[in-house]
């Protein structure tokens, strides 16, 4: 039986699946987009551009299909699992909160706009607004 014909049936059924699949080298999943059709949601995970080993458990969380999803709650993510004495949790924050965090430290630390684009990969517009928003908001001076 094929797959998408499976899962069809056991939607019919009111089972919930969770099907975990990898992408190629150059990010984007491999094979037939069609599998996706059947699917409510469809999250890829990714590797965020400032991140750094020991950070341990971090990631991008993108709804790349969400069903029954929009706005606020259809967002990218920032996730990263803290561990704190004895416990452990995750942390998450929209990932435009994280990016603006990021752009802020590297302004403070003085770096040129330049360097900030091409670290975040982000336009010069992109973090000049973006500057332009932190000085309103009173997070940057000048």
């Amino acid at each position: 039986m094929p797959v998408q014909e499976w899962l069809l049936r056991l939607r019919r059924q009111g089972v919930a699946v969770l099907l975990i699949h990898h992408a190629g080298k150059g990010g984007n999943q491999r094979g037939t987009s069609k599998r996706e059709d059947v699917l409510d949601t469809v999250i890829a995970l990714r590797r965020p551009l400032d991140y750094e080993p020991d950070q341990g458990a971090r990631f991008e969380v993108h709804f790349e299909k969400a069903r029954g999803m929009s706005g606020d709650d259809a967002l990218p993510l920032d996730a990263r699992l803290i561990l704190d004495d004895d416990t452990v949790k995750w942390s998450w924050q929209p990932l435009v909160d994280a990016k603006a965090s990021a752009v802020e430290a590297m302004l403070q630390d003085g770096l040129p706009i330049r360097d900030i684009a091409e670290e975040t990969g982000m336009s010069k517009s992109a973090v000049h607004r973006l500057k332009d928003k932190l000085k309103k908001e009173g997070r940057i001076n000048g």
